[in-house]
């Protein structure tokens, strides 16, 4: 289940690294929950619709982000903080909330990124951030869908994912969250199997650490 979220913006001026400020305003939403260090099956996009200026980004009149997750009582208890309280950070609001109920995915095996996907794994020397060109990349986008669709009882053998490295404006960049420097990957990814499988990956985002703002699919 997926929100859509139109936001006033009146010419904001916002800090490029304002992830962190996102993910408080969605906890502020939520409430009280235990999603907070568990496996995330929610997932969110990036704020859409600003003009970069150095390091920040400009709003002029409104933006817009959504959020998704695999379980819709989430979604639920969000729309309901947001009706309490549509306030943001940096003066932003939220004037409307539209629900979009989950598509027939069946026929479709492309989808692009609503937010850099992040790969991480630990090694002996300590975390090493893996990007879409990386040989492993393909092996640890699959290793993670499937610990997250085993955490909610799902099962497909058939489940291929795959970065689509023909897409021409492929790229790296570099995320800073709470002064922590991610390498990450801009890059549509593809995926094959049951219409149910690629649905949950709709909803709760691929690559690690999707509660936090990164691997939204659109």
């Amino acid at each position: 289940m997926r929100i859509h979220l139109n936001i006033q913006a009146n010419n904001t001026l916002i800090p490029f690294d304002h992830q962190h400020l996102l993910v408080g305003t969605i906890h502020k939403w939520l409430g009280r929950n235990d999603e907070h260090g568990k496996v995330s099956l929610y997932s969110f996009s990036r704020l859409e619709g600003g003009r970069r200026e150095k390091v920040n980004l400009r709003f002029q009149h409104e933006c817009n982000f959504f959020i998704s997750s695999f379980y819709p009582d989430l979604i639920k208890k969000a729309i309901y903080g947001i009706q309490k309280d549509p306030t943001m950070f940096h003066v932003l609001f939220v004037n409307e909330v539209t629900i979009q109920n989950d598509p027939d995915l069946s026929d479709r095996t492309l989808f692009h990124v609503a937010s850099p996907i992040f790969i991480k794994r630990k090694t002996e020397k300590g975390i090493d951030h893996i990007l879409f060109d990386d040989e492993r990349a393909n092996d640890c986008l699959k290793e993670t869908l499937q610990t997250k669709m085993k955490f909610a009882g799902i099962v497909d053998d058939s489940l291929k994912i795959e970065f689509d490295k023909s897409y021409a404006k492929a790229g790296t960049k570099k995320i800073t969250y709470n002064g922590i420097e991610n390498k990450v990957s801009w890059c549509p990814v593809k995926i094959a199997g049951k219409p149910e499988t690629k649905l949950f990956a709709w909803n709760v985002g691929i690559g690690n650490s999707t509660g936090i703002g990164f691997g939204a699919i659109k």
